[in-house]
């Protein structure tokens, strides 16, 4: 297997196994045996980052580069963001002020 299908292959896997982070379907977990938790933010947000991954190593793939570049860690860090700014905005998060601040500020 050469270096290109390689770097698609692990882009495939990133991009799975972050949708199945951001969404953290309980019934999966149960039927894997791995431990559960009761608010999915930090799974999630993990999620975000290896989608963010799968896309950077796409581009890569695509530009025949030998590194992710700014478009990679641009991908990466958007693709965080969005998710994190998703539970700020939809989950049901009981934060006091200065935690939304500071999770503002990082999506930012």
């Amino acid at each position: 297997m050469n270096a290109s299908s390689l770097l698609t292959l692990d882009a495939i896997i990133n991009l799975v196994l972050g949708v199945l982070l951001i969404v953290f379907p309980s019934g999966l977990v149960s039927i894997l045996g791995i431990p559960n938790v009761e608010v999915a933010f930090y799974p999630s947000i993990l999620g975000g980052v290896l989608f963010g991954t799968g896309i950077a190593l796409l581009i890569q793939h695509v530009r025949g580069s030998s590194g992710l570049g700014l478009e990679g860690a641009i991908s990466i860090n958007l693709s965080g963001g969005l998710v994190l700014a998703g539970w700020v905005l939809f989950g049901a998060l009981s934060l006091p002020l200065r935690g939304r601040i500071l999770l503002w500020a990082l999506v930012v």
